[in-house]
């Protein structure tokens, strides 16, 4: 009978805004978002509810939306991260970060960078042809001060101004 061995530490490699990470001796139970909060100094994607209800710690792994919360760390390993961090190009905004400040699409804050990573990935998928499928899209991330409307709007403004340059 073969014996197998758990570790409770992991090596991990892993691309997250564009740079390559070495990450030794992780914690193999780590959370995505405990990894990028606590070991990279990442903290724009916020624990929430921490069970994959709020949409605060969304962020982007090889492209698609996750809840950072819900991922283990050690799953992330050879893939690419993006956090909210990583969408400005220098000083220049994303066009989704720019038009959540001009539709003034948060108040207090807290779900802004989740609701900012679920509006890039709503738009890369498509998902922008009316106001109720853009809130089915972005059903994943609450907003507790009910911005709803602006966040709608500033998703429809940058889903616009995609399709008028869509080489990014």
């Amino acid at each position: 009978m073969s014996t197998v061995e758990f570790t409770d530490r992991v090596d991990l490699r892993l691309r997250v805004n564009g740079v390559d990470r070495q990450l030794d001796a992780v914690d193999a139970r780590v959370s995505l978002l405990d990894l990028l909060r606590e070991h990279l100094g990442l903290t724009g994607a916020k624990k929430g509810c921490n069970h994959g209800e709020c949409g605060a710690c969304t962020v982007l792994l090889d492209g698609r939306r996750v809840n950072g919360c819900l991922v283990l760390a050690a799953a992330a390993d050879g893939r690419e991260v993006v956090t909210v961090e990583g969408l400005a190009q220098g000083e220049q905004l994303h066009p989704v970060q720019r038009a959540f400040i001009d539709c003034d699409a948060f108040q207090c804050g807290f779900c802004t960078p989740g609701q900012v990573i679920s509006a890039v990935a709503c738009i890369d998928e498509g998902h922008t042809t009316d106001e109720h499928e853009i809130r089915e899209w972005m059903s994943g991330n609450i907003c507790r001060c009910s911005s709803y409307p602006q966040i709608v709007e500033a998703v429809q403004a940058a889903a616009s101004e995609h399709e008028r340059t869509p080489s990014r």
